[in-house]
């Protein structure tokens, strides 16, 4: 069995987020981290994502996106809430493609949907230039999942909600991206 994806701190995900900011294709480049860190998309979610996927009706950036049964892991469609920083970094991309309707949202050099090979070949190359060890494209899902479970209760959610953001068929699936916290753990055993 292979080691699973590293999950990045808080801190390590601006460090990233500033470092694709100064690249070239900044705005894309954004827009693929947050999609994997703030919305756990896998890497063929992110290289299949279209914008009619992203819109509202009025063609501004919907509350969700709706990862379709064309482009999700086992065929399993599924809606994702959008964050804030991730709806302000797609705005931006939007805007500055000339506010498409449909197509790719992350493009590749050719200006068609980058392949999902592609992406993940993006992620490590991002990785290895910031020297994050252990990580993969995976590891922004993984981040997004972990945090999630440890925050889901503070929302009046349950690990349910977490499964169905991860587009899971089973929990058990889910619970094995959730890395344990030994902080927490410590707490909670002094709180008994």
């Amino acid at each position: 069995m292979s080691t699973p994806a590293k999950t990045l701190a808080a801190g390590d995900v601006r460090r990233l987020v500033a470092h694709v900011g100064r690249r070239r294709t900044s705005s894309r480049d954004r827009v693929m981290v947050l999609l994997s860190f703030k919305a756990g998309l896998r890497a063929c979610e992110i290289a299949g994502l279209d914008w009619s996927m992203a819109l509202a009706a009025n063609g501004k950036i919907a509350s969700s996106i709706m990862i379709s049964a064309a482009i999700a892991k086992g065929g399993r469609s599924r809606r994702v809430p959008v964050h804030d920083a991730l709806r302000a970094a797609l705005a931006r991309l939007h805007a500055a493609e000339g506010r498409p309707r449909a197509g790719a949202i992350i493009t590749s050099q050719r200006g068609g949907h980058m392949r999902a090979r592609s992406v993940v070949n993006w992620f490590a190359g991002i990785y290895a230039e910031l020297g994050y060890g252990g990580c993969s494209s995976h590891s922004g899902r993984r981040t997004f999942i972990t945090l999630s479970a440890r925050l889901v209760s503070r929302a009046g959610g349950s690990l349910r909600d977490v499964q169905e953001l991860a587009g899971h068929r089973a929990i058990t699936t889910t619970e094995r991206y959730i890395e344990g916290d030994r902080d927490a753990q410590r707490k909670l055993v002094r709180m008994l």
